[in-house]
């Protein structure tokens, strides 16, 4: 194939922030292409450059061999369908497509010809005079396309147009659009964060994330070999575990050694592991590769969503101590201020600060009337880097005042040799009324814990992803809980027709060819 368009070293700078940095790409004659990432990855920013509607900070563009880094967009051979198709709502369907034919100043004659032509190219012939404002979206988006291709252009760029449609309608647009692509014989080049529709419609998929790009590919070599975790996590859904290539064709990971099919890495180097949902079985316990525990069990319509935990993950336990003391109120001055009881970490003492401290107090006061938020301006205590129980007052300028204990003891760390994981959490006091109105209890739960984990290897955070506890925060009564932190540990998402119970053992099988290794980034 021909290639068509060149993006070389492509950098979009604004208000001195990066939003393109050094994208070089590749476009053939008569690809499908599709931009795919997240918002705010460049993918847009990319498309209108190539547009005429911005201009690269640094940078060329090539179209058919000719620089057209700085010709402005009517000298462009590129037509662009918007997701907002910009359609001109006191014409019909006729004179919108016919628009642009006439604005050249075409014979009439041949105008009726292609527009006709390109009406029945997107089955809309029946319809040239209907006002657009009575059409549906999908209709629309037909007419906003058929006025795009009627100019004949060697490019048409399609930025998000299927956005405002509802599910249905997409997916039926997403057909319609690779047929009629496949008919007119000319590059689409398309800008989504749907990765359904990349997969349905692309020939080849750039994946983009923060301005660069992360993979080309087609759709069937993006989802199966995808380059990197963020690739293979946003192009469908994936199960990834560590694990170490032992040999080719030889791969451990929970402490076991499966067959793969890749090779060609160093001995024992460290890996991820990718195995989508679809790939799983779920076989009897003692048939299975893997053995684990079903958590849930999710109905999508023509499978189960199951999730299978192997192996737990790290876990730490902490005290929850509720009472059910209420605010201080000064009257005279109109004022009612709370805090609670707080720990802290012996080895924290040396950084003490006011702001920690009230942090972990969750000191306040406030307004009696208007409930506005009254400054902290004081703040006494004395305490030893030792462990015991230190009184910290904090009063207001007007003389409210509360006294609470701050408790210092060792630190609370769990180590988890097996995931290489530290977690970490404090005990804690709280207020029945701040229990019950609580909006988000498990964060909430997670923040007065100051619940942390990380990775031991290189100090990243770890999620997380459960807390456990054993009342109902509705009816809580003051005394002592057990609110406990779990990060995920190994868990598998498989997509099945066969419904497992939950609570069950299961056996999780796979083939060497469903194991798809990728090296660390």
């Amino acid at each position: 194939m021909r290639k068509l368009i060149q993006f070389k070293n492509i950098v979009k700078e604004f208000d001195g922030q990066l939003v393109l940095k050094g994208i070089n790409l590749d476009i053939y004659e008569n690809e499908f292409v599709t931009l795919l990432g997240p918002s705010g990855c460049g993918k847009t920013t990319l498309l209108r450059i190539l547009g005429g509607f911005l201009e690269p900070t640094q940078g060329t563009v090539i179209f058919d061999n000719e620089d057209i880094t700085k010709l402005p967009p009517y000298k462009r051979d590129l037509n662009t369908v918007f997701q907002k198709y910009a359609l001109f709502p006191h014409m019909n369907v006729f004179d919108n497509v016919a628009f642009g034919l006439k604005i050249k100043k075409e014979p009439k004659d041949i105008i009726e010809q292609k527009v006709k032509r390109m009406l029945k190219l997107v089955g809309l012939e029946e319809y040239s005079k209907r006002g657009v404002a009575e059409m549906s979206g999908g209709q629309q988006q037909r007419v906003a396309i058929a006025r795009a291709l009627v100019n004949e252009p060697g490019v048409l760029l399609l930025d998000e147009p299927l956005g405002a449609l509802d599910l249905k309608l997409r997916k039926e647009m997403q057909h319609e659009l690779k047929k009629i692509q496949q008919e007119v014989g000319i590059t689409f080049i398309y800008v989504t964060h749907d990765q359904e529709e990349a997969l349905t419609m692309s020939d080849k998929i750039v994946v983009m994330k923060e301005g660069e790009i992360q993979q080309i590919g087609s759709p069937t070599d993006i989802y199966n070999e995808p380059i990197n975790e963020y690739v293979a996590r946003f192009i469908g859904e994936s199960n990834i575990v560590e694990g170490v290539m032992v040999d080719d064709n030889k791969v451990m990971f929970e402490d076991k050694v499966f067959e793969c099919v890749d090779k060609g890495f160093s001995k024992n180097e460290r890996v991820d592991i990718i195995i989508r949902p679809e790939d799983l079985d779920i076989v009897g316990p003692r048939s299975g590769k893997l053995k684990g525990v079903v958590k849930s069990v999710l109905f999508k319509g023509v499978h189960y969503e199951t999730i299978v935990e192997t192996t737990s993950g790290s876990s730490i336990t902490v005290k929850m101590y509720v009472s059910n003391d209420k605010p201080v109120i000064n009257e005279d001055a109109g004022e009612m201020m709370s805090a609670n009881d707080f720990y802290i970490d012996v080895v924290d003492i040396e950084d003490l600060n006011d702001a920690f401290i009230v942090d972990r107090a969750d000191a306040q006061a406030w307004d009696i009337e208007s409930e506005e938020r009254i400054s902290i301006s004081k703040i006494e205590y004395e305490v030893l880097p030792v462990n015991g129980t230190y009184p910290v007052t904090f009063r207001t300028s007007s003389g409210t005042e509360v006294t609470v204990n701050m408790i210092v003891s060792d630190v609370n760390r769990v180590v988890n040799e097996d995931y290489q994981e530290e977690i970490y959490a404090v005990k804690f006091h709280k207020k029945v009324d701040e229990i019950q109105e609580s909006i988000v209890l498990d964060t909430d739960l997670k923040t007065w814990a100051n619940a942390t984990a990380w990775d031991l290897e290189d100090g990243t955070s770890v999620e997380i992803t459960d807390v456990e506890y054993n009342f109902d925060p509705a009816t809580i009564v003051p005394g002592v809980y057990n609110v406990t932190f779990k990060t995920k540990g190994y868990q598998y998402m498989i997509d099945t027709t066969d419904k497992a119970e939950v609570g069950t053992v299961v056996g999780l099988s796979f083939s060497p060819e469903d194991l798809h290794i990728m090296s660390k980034i």
